[in-house]
């Protein structure tokens, strides 16, 4: 049985350049992942501010213990599926792992991304330095760049798990300088993930770029999750982090509505979400 879509009123696009506005004029961000059309659609109508194709399908919907065996292949499809049901929401897509491993690699994967997948920025873990090479070489050629730090999950196996990253003073200290050396080289946007409250404060009152946290507490710019998790529905345990915002909702727009609701006012995340 088809359903015709419901129709959504028209909103000024989101932009790159707008993003780093909204930071400026403090209002927060709103940013949730999808993975294919119906979903992505679900976020316009909520007007959610950026959609996020994470390699994190490798997990919730491929059902793997991590998101290393996510394929660029993978990944343009999913990213084309999604930027069909989108207009004003802004695409974000991951580079998945070892498609950075050096700047022709890097490269590649971005013209992909844009050209056959339709996103608008494209996402990128770490800040080693043959990643702060391909944040430079991407932005100069007209792609721009999400970086991602903290407890970034294609490092898994190096991090010994999915563990909070930065509650050593000098690990709180390198982030920081990370998120610093990402901005220089390019990148507009940054995630966050996985560090003490305070240090997510930290880094976002240091940059002049948007800062978007999971699991970084509330003083970020905006905040992203994983839409299974927001809808409590990824299997296991959910992440501290999260909230399932589902319960207690009669449907899935209103649970995405709510949580674009609460980003925007500062409702979520509250302290019970973060980490010291």
């Amino acid at each position: 049985m088809y359903a015709e879509p419901r129709r959504v009123a028209a909103r000024k696009p989101v932009t790159v350049p707008g993003l780093r506005a909204m930071k400026s004029a403090g209002q927060r961000i709103v940013m949730l992942t999808a993975y294919d059309a119906s979903f992505a659609a679900q976020l316009e109508a909520a007007g959610v501010d950026v959609a996020l194709v994470g390699d994190s399908l490798g997990m919730v919907v491929q059902g793997h213990k991590s998101t290393l065996p996510v394929t660029l292949d993978q990944m343009v499809y999913h990213t084309a599926l999604v930027a069909r049901g989108l207009s004003a929401t802004l695409l974000v897509a991951d580079l998945p792992f070892m498609a950075d491993r050096d700047v022709a690699h890097a490269l590649e994967a971005g013209a992909r991304l844009l050209g056959e997948g339709g996103a608008a920025m494209v996402k990128i873990e770490g800040a080693a330095p043959h990643i702060l090479e391909a944040i430079a070489a991407l932005t100069a050629r007209a792609v721009p760049v999400c970086a991602h730090l903290g407890l970034t999950p294609q490092s898994v196996h190096k991090f010994g798990g999915f563990r909070i990253q930065g509650r050593a003073r000098d690990a709180a200290d390198q982030l920081v300088e990370e998120a610093l050396a990402v901005q220089a080289a390019g990148a507009q946007l940054v995630v966050i993930e996985g560090v003490p409250s305070s240090l997510g404060a930290r880094i976002t009152g240091s940059l002049d770029i948007p800062v978007i946290g999971i699991g970084a507490g509330p003083d970020c710019d905006g905040q992203v999750l994983v839409c299974y998790d927001m809808l409590g529905i990824t299997p296991g345990k959910r992440p501290k982090f999260s909230k399932d915002f589902l319960a207690g909702r009669d449907s899935v727009a209103a649970a995405i509505a709510a949580y674009a609701d609460e980003v925007r006012r500062g409702v979520f995340p509250a302290a019970e979400h973060g980490f010291a």
